[in-house]
């Protein structure tokens, strides 16, 4: 019989930083682009919103500036459905990226993100309360490598949650431009033996394994470090996990993208939703690249992730299990 995790009081908690988000409406150089649009995006927060949408019960802790860009983060979130819980600081803005679609294939992203907001976030205005409750925290890469403070808000909140057994996800999600691949790799190194359900790209992997391999190889390294499933994501190629000492491999969803940012957070969301739901390890991933394929159809980090009851719209391959 299935255990629904998604039952237990909470759902999901994370937390992290969303920046409001300008980019250019259409493709070319962003100095040359005659209307900008203003959105949010924000790795933890495009989870959050894409496990809702999927019906599962998500809060989401933040902290962003006094100011309209913080109200529009807030805002955003939970008109999704959200629980938000965060804090304002008055002395530091909300952050900033700005997005350029310099063509169908590229997109460039710059950060304003120093000193923000949602870099400052501290133990001591984290109700770790809410993790006790929670069937599962998802974290990323991208906290710790914020500030000494979000690295410490970071080790506690896995350190509550496998205290009172609760799920731990980490999604490794590598930003070159906050931190160096060895102080990633350090870090990785630190939290995915204490992550129940690892994530990451083939190249940020290789960061944290210190080589590259095949993605099946590296699945398998991953559990030797003490993670308990590993899913490799390999963008248009699919992914490939292993759970149980079982090898699975998933081919993505053929599509046209318009906008590929965000995708990665989709996928993860996918997948966590049916664990959550006590799926097999197939159709986790199955969901998991719908949803991913979803994510890259418009323009925007989170906006055309899909409700479940659309997920029947793209047709996934079938997987395979060795």
């Amino acid at each position: 019989m299935k255990q629904d995790l998604s039952l237990r009081q909470k759902g999901v908690v994370t937390f992290g930083e969303t920046m409001a988000l300008v980019s250019a409406d259409k493709h070319g150089p962003l100095q040359h682009s005659a209307a900008l649009s203003l959105g949010i995006g924000g790795s933890e927060s495009n989870v959050a919103i894409a496990l809702r949408r999927l019906g599962v019960e998500v809060t989401w802790v933040g902290k962003v500036g006094e100011d309209p860009f913080g109200d529009l983060v807030i805002r955003e979130i939970r008109a999704e459905g959200v629980r938000v819980v965060e804090s304002r600081d008055p002395e530091a803005p909300t952050g900033l990226m700005v997005k350029e679609r310099r063509s169908v294939n590229e997109t460039r992203i710059w950060y304003y993100r120093a000193g923000s907001a949602g870099s400052r976030l501290t133990v001591d205005e984290f109700d770790f309360d809410l993790v006790r409750s929670a069937a599962l925290l998802h974290v990323t890469g991208i906290s710790p490598a914020l500030s000494p403070s979000m690295a410490e808000v970071t080790a506690e909140a896995i350190r509550v949650a496998r205290e009172c057994g609760v799920t731990v996800s980490f999604d490794l999600n590598y930003r070159g431009k906050l931190w160096t691949r060895d102080q990633a790799a350090d870090a990785y190194r630190q939290i995915i033996p204490q992550a129940d359900l690892v994530f990451g790209g083939d190249d940020e992997v290789a960061i944290a394994l210190g080589s590259t391999d095949t993605p099946l190889a590296m699945a398998h390294r991953l559990i030797d470090l003490g993670a308990r499933e590993a899913v490799v994501k390999l963008g248009a190629m699919g992914a490939v996990a292993v759970v149980d000492g079982q090898e699975y491999t998933r081919a993505a969803i053929p599509i046209d993208p318009v906008d590929t940012v965000g995708a990665g957070d989709a996928f993860v969301a996918g997948y966590l939703a049916e664990f959550l739901k006590g799926e097999s390890v197939p159709q986790r991933l199955t969901t998991a690249v719908q949803v991913g394929a979803y994510a890259c159809l418009v323009p925007g980090d989170w906006e055309g992730l899909p409700k479940r009851v659309e997920l029947g719209g793209l047709a996934a391959a079938e997987p395979v299990a060795r």
